[in-house]
């Protein structure tokens, strides 16, 4: 593997264009795309700001030689994203079934709990993981997430506010429209928030 290999390659796994990695280097898209088909190298003064960039040292820009054994040993982001989004998904099952069986409100607590859990299993493996992994783990787990962790304080308003009960999922109340305004919103909130995440992405 050659520089502009290496190049290539951490700008994919950052998940960024070629015009995004010029904007932060300070080049054209043009040099960038120059750097990656071998055409040019990158002057000492980039190399050094995509080192800081990409987290990895210049000598592994330059030459290939490895990191760290520590920064290696460093895990990928994802890795926890799918730890965090399945122990939310369990605090929104186990929280529905409890209440399904029980009708008590340690139900919305168990869910609450798990989902605490969820999100601080992401942000450690997020302070603990790979560099050029975790603006991708940040953006799949924002996205995702979202549509969980949202999901129990929304139906808890809503239950409140029209019956009273303190449940992890809307019930069908009276008047019944109440009902499908509730997924109304929560679909749009959900997707307002995936919106602002997406741009927030692009703008990194």
């Amino acid at each position: 593997m050659n520089i502009s290999d290496r190049i290539q390659n951490l700008r994919k796994a950052k998940g960024i264009s070629q015009e995004e990695l010029a904007g932060k280097v300070g080049v054209s898209r043009q040099a960038v795309s120059k750097w990656e088909s071998e055409q040019s190298i990158p002057d000492l003064d980039k190399v050094i700001i995509m080192s800081d960039y990409f987290g990895v040292t210049t000598d592994y820009i330059l030459k290939g030689i490895e990191q760290s054994e520590q920064t290696e040993k460093k895990a990928n982001a994802g890795i926890f994203v799918i730890v965090a989004t399945v122990l939310n998904f369990i605090g929104l099952v186990v929280s529905a079934a409890v209440w399904y069986e029980e009708q008590v409100p340690m139900a919305l607590v168990i869910g609450l709990i798990f989902m605490a859990l969820g999100c601080m299993v992401f942000g450690i493996g997020i302070l603990n993981s790979s560099e050029s992994t975790k603006k991708n783990a940040k953006y799949y787990f924002g996205s995702i997430n979202i549509w969980l962790l949202s999901f129990i304080p929304l139906s808890f308003i809503y239950n409140v506010l029209l019956t009273g009960m303190i449940a992890p999922y809307p019930l069908i109340v009276s008047p019944i429209i109440a009902f499908p305004v509730f997924w109304v919103i929560y679909i749009a909130v959900c997707l307002g928030v995936d919106l602002v995440i997406a741009r927030a992405k692009r703008r990194v």
